[in-house]
C-alpha cells in the first residue's frame, strides 16, 4: 500500500520528534536538547511534507475493500490506561490510523487495575456505554461465560482477514477458539518469556554462550541443567553460587508444547496426567533439590556474578543491562524440552476485547485493524525499534535503562511465529480458583500458580510431583466442569 507506507512515514517523523525532544532535560543536557530542538524542526518540516490529511483515493486505498464507514464514530474504551496521547506525547500509529484515515475517536474511561473488572460488570450491568476492554488471559473462558465480551468473527471482514494482514496470526487466533468464536484476535505476541545471561561470565566459566546454542538448536533442558551445575559446582570457598532467579516455573511446563488444560471438541479436559507435564514438574522438581534456584526477588540480572540466568519478560532487561553495563548481557528463550518438536514460546498477547452488547463493533474491529497493521508494518517496525534503542537517564545523567541493537533484534525473532509457536493454557481463564493470586501462599493462590511454583519454592506442604498432583487434580476437574456445563 503506497499511500499507507508514506502516511506512516509521516507519522514516524512525527514520532521520533516527541521522542528527540523528550530525552533530556537538566542543565547537562541542554546542548544535545537544542540540537534535537533542530532536528525536530526539520522532522516537523518532514512530517508536513508527507502530510497526514490524505484525499479520498487515498484512503479508500488504505481501507481497503472490506471497509465499513466509521467516520465519527467515537469507541468507549475502560482501562487502566490511555490510548490517547498525555502530557503533549504523540499519538501511536494506531490511534493515528483510527482517527486520520477511518475518522474514529476513542473515549476513555478510567479505572484501576484492581477494580477494572468489577467496573466493567457494572457498566455492563447498568447499560452504560462501553465498547473495548484490554485483553487479559481470564477473558476466556471465564469472561464470555460471564456474558462480558462479543465474538469478533462477525467482523472479520471489517478486520481485514481477507487482506493478508493476519496470516502470520492464523495459529495464535484459532488457538483461542472457543465455542467456534473467536473472542481473542491478537495482533501480536508480546512479553516473551527472557532467560538473561552475562556473556562475560560464560565465557569466564568456559560454558557455552546459550545464543549460539539456541541458533544450532541445541539449546535445550540438558544444556540448561547442565551449565548451571558446572556454574554452582564451580564456587570458590565460602562463595555461594545458583543456577537462576526470577520467573519461570510456567515457561517450563510450557516450553513441552503441552497444556495442563486441552480444550477438544467443545470440552476442556484435565491434562494433568501428560507425560510431557510431568517431565516438566520433574524438572522443576530437580532444581529445587540441586539449591539452583535463588527464590528471593531481585527484578533484574544479579550485578555480583552469583547467578548464572535470570528469568524474565523483556520489561527487565532494559534495567539489567543498566546495573551491568559491562557483563555483555544477552537473551534467549525458556530453553525446549529435548523431547519437543520445536520452540515453544511463553508469552503474552496484545489484543482488544469487544464488549457485550456494543454498539460500535465495527469501529472496535476497525480500531484492531489499525493496531495489526501498525504491528505489521515496517515503517512502525523501523520506528519502534529506534524508540526502544533510545537510553534512559535521570534527570542527573545516570543510565536507568537501555537495550542494545543485537538484544533488540534477537527478541523481534522470538516474538516471529515462524521462529516459535506461542503458548497459551485455557486454565489461565478459569477464574480466581485456577489462576488467582490471594495472598501468595500455598493455600491461597490458584492452581496454574502452585504447579508452576511450588515445587521450585521446596514447598513443605509437597514433597514431590506426585503428591502435588494428586493435591490439585481433583480441584483442576472440578473447576473445569463449570466450563463444560
Amino acid at each position: 500500500m503506497k499511500n499507507l507506507t508514506r502516511i506512516f512515514a509521516g507519522i514516524a517523523a512525527l514520532t521520533l520528534m516527541s521522542a528527540a525532544v523528550s530525552c533530556g532535560s537538566s542543565s547537562e543536557n541542554e546542548s544535545a536538547s537544542s540540537s534535537s530542538s533542530s532536528e525536530a524542526n526539520e522532522h516537523y518540516k518532514e512530517a508536513d511534507e508527507y502530510g497526514l490529511d490524505v484525499d479520498e483515493s487515498e484512503v479508500e486505498e488504505i481501507k481497503g475493500d472490506s471497509s465499513v464507514d466509521i467516520s465519527g464514530t467515537t469507541i468507549t474504551w475502560l482501562a487502566d490506561y490511555d490510548l490517547n496521547p498525555t502530557n503533549n506525547n504523540d499519538r501511536s500509529v494506531a490511534l493515528s490510523l483510527f482517527e486520520d484515515v477511518y475518522g474514529g475517536k476513542v473515549n476513555f474511561v478510567q479505572t484501576s487495575s484492581d477494580e477494572k473488572f468489577s467496573k466493567l460488570a457494572t457498566m455492563i450491568l447498568s447499560g452504560d456505554e462501553v465498547d473495548m476492554f484490554p485483553y487479559e488471559w481470564d477473558a476466556v473462558p471465564n469472561g464470555v461465560v460471564k456474558d462480558q465480551y462479543e465474538p469478533l468473527d462477525p467482523y472479520f471482514d471489517v478486520l481485514g482477514m481477507n487482506e493478508g494482514l493476519w496470516d502470520d496470526m492464523e495459529d495464535v487466533i484459532d488457538m483461542f477458539e472457543y465455542n467456534g468464536q473467536h473472542y481473542v484476535v491478537p495482533y501480536a505476541v508480546s512479553d516473551p518469556l527472557l532467560i538473561t545471561y552475562s556473556r562475560k561470565l560464560m565465557e569466564a566459566e568456559g560454558l557455552d554462550d546459550p545464543y549460539e546454542l539456541y541458533e544450532d538448536g541445541e539449546w535445550d533442558w540438558d544444556a540448561f541443567m547442565s551449565m548451571m551445575e558446572s556454574f554452582v559446582a564451580g564456587a570458590a570457598d565460602g562463595q555461594t553460587r545458583y543456577g537462576i532467579n526470577g520467573w519461570f516455573g510456567q515457561a517450563i511446563v510450557q516450553s513441552t508444547g503441552h497444556t495442563i488444560v486441552n480444550y477438544e471438541n467443545g470440552k476442556f479436559i484435565n491434562n494433568i496426567d501428560d507425560p510431557e507435564i510431568e517431565k516438566a514438574e520433574l524438572l522443576m522438581q530437580d532444581i529445587a533439590s540441586k539449591h539452583l534456584y535463588y527464590p528471593d526477588w531481585i527484578g533484574n540480572f544479579p550485578d555480583d556474578q552469583s547467578t548464572l540466568f535470570f528469568a524474565m519478560a523483556d520489561w527487565a532487561l532494559g534495567a539489567s543491562n543498566a546495573k551491568n553495563p559491562d557483563a555483555d548481557l544477552m537473551v534467549v528463550p525458556f530453553p525446549k524440552s529435548p523431547d519437543a518438536d520445536e520452540n515453544y514460546l511463553c508469552c503474552n498477547f496484545a489484543a482488544k476485547m469487544l464488549i457485550k452488547n456494543s454498539k460500535h463493533g465495527d469501529a472496535v474491529a476497525t480500531y484492531m485493524k489499525c493496531e495489526r497493521m501498525a504491528a505489521q508494518n515496517e515503517e512502525y517496525r523501523d520506528l519502534a525499534k529506534q524508540k526502544a534503542l533510545v537510553v534512559e537517564k535521570t534527570a542527573a545523567g545516570v543510565v536507568k535503562s537501555f537495550v542494545t541493537e543485537e538484544q533488540y533484534d534477537a527478541i523481534q525473532s522470538y516474538l516471529d511465529t515462524d521462529n516459535t509457536t506461542p503458548m497459551f493454557d485455557f486454565g489461565y481463564g478459569m477464574g480466581e480458583r485456577m489462576y488467582g493470586d490471594g495472598e501468595y501462599t500455598y493455600e491461597t493462590r490458584g492452581v496454574m500458580n502452585n504447579l508452576t511454583t511450588a515445587l521450585l519454592e521446596g514447598n513443605e506442604a509437597v514433597d514431590s510431583w506426585a503428591s502435588l498432583r494428586d493435591a490439585w487434580t481433583g480441584v483442576i476437574t472440578e473447576e473445569i466442569e463449570k466450563f463444560n456445563k
